[in-house]
């Protein structure tokens, strides 16, 4: 699974979550980049991702991800 796999997943994960279409997601996107990414919502998309990818993240690493880049890192990091 290449990052490119993983961004147009986790677009699909965010835009669910959100209950957006179309959002324009790339690496560098941040929740503060997006209106409906709040706290509440962080944490419904990291369980979504957890789901999608069998992963399963720790508190340290999940308040380390500051962008869509750094969570491509944890799940590719995990699936390797």
């Amino acid at each position: 699974m290449d990052r490119t796999d993983v961004l147009n997943q986790l677009k699909g994960i965010i835009e669910d979550t959100l209950d957006l279409e179309d959002l324009e997601i790339t690496e560098a996107t941040t929740a503060g980049d997006i209106e409906d990414w709040d706290s509440l919502a962080h944490v419904q998309i990291i369980v979504g991702i957890e789901k999608q990818f069998g992963v399963k993240f720790g508190s340290l690493e999940i308040e380390q991800f500051q962008s869509v880049g750094d969570i491509i890192n944890g799940v590719t990091a995990q699936k390797a």
